[in-house]
């Protein structure tokens, strides 16, 4: 795996893009952040074209085993963060097509 890309690095990059400070660009990013989490919390789809969409995805409940003594247990239903690349994504990821 290559280099990691952080949330300061994303900062850096949307203030020289968009000529901002980087407090600026920093309080953009987490706007951002905080309106996707936001609504995928409240059971919305987030879509942004050509990236993808940000959506809450159901488990049933269901049965597993303990790892500690191999007992059969309940595993209760949750609601999870799910991400679904975008055509545009995924084109640019597989940059053989």
């Amino acid at each position: 795996m290559g280099h990691v890309v952080t949330k300061s690095d994303l900062v850096q990059v949307v203030a020289k893009a968009g000529n901002l400070s980087k407090a600026a660009a920093g309080e953009a990013v987490n706007a951002m952040f905080d309106a996707i989490v936001e609504n995928v919390a409240k059971g919305k789809r987030v879509t942004v074209v050509g990236f993808g969409t940000f959506l809450p995805r159901k488990r049933k409940a269901r049965a597993g085993r303990s790892p500690l003594n191999g007992k059969e247990i309940k595993i209760c239903a949750k609601t999870l963060p799910a991400f679904a690349a975008g055509q545009g994504f995924k084109q640019a990821v597989d940059k053989t097509s």
